[in-house]
């Protein structure tokens, strides 16, 4: 089979198309032929030798779409539609970036839907992670939220999540550039707010902030929490993984609350109210960039470029 090999860390040029041996299942595994998947900033951070748990060679990609190919259990059959992420695919084991992936039978997931590949490539980490992050928040339609990173992948899909279900939610985002103004409002934002230097260039109050910058950023999220107000870290694109010298009872401000999620809290019931919501709602799941298998460097360059905006997907043939 095609896939995508990183033999050593470094830069998008590491990502190599090669031929490899399409993996065997065995016992407690099964073979999914991949359809398509979304990159993610911590596969770049993985390719950039930032995760020190994952040897190289590696086959990278920590989501897929596709159709069972061959399956070691009853549960799954045949050309059964799934969906897979997180896990430890992609680190302790070869991930997505191919055209077949070996999967531990439990982190593989039964879909049905009528979405084509395009679409459900588009959502699993990232509409996944929105929407968790989403339920972390109880977000009522009278909120203020903020969006800390509104650009990225997980930014777009949580306006469009959101929207859809409170359209008079007032919804703001920030950015490091005035430039991507426009197209935040497009994606559902109503106001576009200047983060310079990891600092909020507003003095308004926000009775929910999703924290998609991270421990970099956190601090000056919570100078703008409401009173009683949430604030869900979950995204680390500031690349500072941790929160030093973090004093919660003074920095803790205005009876305010903290809280996560990541992607790795996964489960069959909230993936398939994930697909629900979308259903139900009518979700609008925009993509920027379509890229095939053999243009995966050209997605990660593009992913890390300030022309980066929104969810970047591959599709394989």
């Amino acid at each position: 089979m095609k896939a995508v090999v990183i033999h050593e860390a470094g830069g998008p040029e590491k990502l190599i198309l090669q031929d490899v041996p399409t993996p065997q299942p065995r016992p407690g595994w099964s073979l999914v032929k991949v359809k398509g998947f979304g990159i993610n900033h911590s596969e770049i951070f993985t390719r950039e030798g930032k995760s020190p748990s994952v040897g190289f060679p590696r086959i990278l990609g920590i989501e897929c779409v596709g159709e069972v190919a061959e399956s070691t259990t009853p549960a799954l059959t045949a050309g059964q539609k799934v969906v897979s992420i997180m896990g430890e695919m992609g680190r302790a084991f070869d991930g997505s970036y191919a055209e077949y992936v070996l999967l531990p039978n439990e982190q593989i997931y039964p879909i049905k839907t009528s979405l084509d590949w395009k679409t459900l490539a588009a959502l699993p980490e990232t509409y996944y992670t929105a929407y968790g992050s989403m339920l972390k928040l109880q977000i009522r339609s009278s909120d203020k939220v903020l969006v800390r990173g509104a650009t990225s992948g997980v930014g777009v899909a949580f306006a469009c999540l959101l929207k859809a279900r409170f359209p008079d939610v007032i919804l703001h985002g920030s950015s490091r550039s005035a430039n991507k103004a426009a197209r935040l409002r497009d994606a559902g934002f109503d106001a576009v707010i200047i983060d310079q230097n990891g600092t909020l260039q507003t003095d308004e109050q926000y009775g929910r902030i999703l924290e998609l910058i991270g421990p970099a950023t956190l601090r000056n999220s919570f100078d703008h929490i409401a009173e009683r107000g949430i604030v869900c870290n979950t995204g680390l694109l500031g690349n500072q993984w941790y929160l030093n010298g973090f004093d919660p009872i003074m920095e803790l401000k205005n009876d305010s609350y903290l809280t996560s999620f990541y992607s790795g809290l996964v489960n069959a019931e909230r993936l398939n109210a994930l697909f629900a919501y979308v259903d139900q709602y009518n979700v609008r799941v925009p993509i920027e960039r379509v890229f095939s298998l053999s243009e995966v460097a050209d997605a990660h360059r593009f992913l890390q470029s300030e022309h980066s905006f929104g969810k970047v997907i591959v599709l394989n043939d």
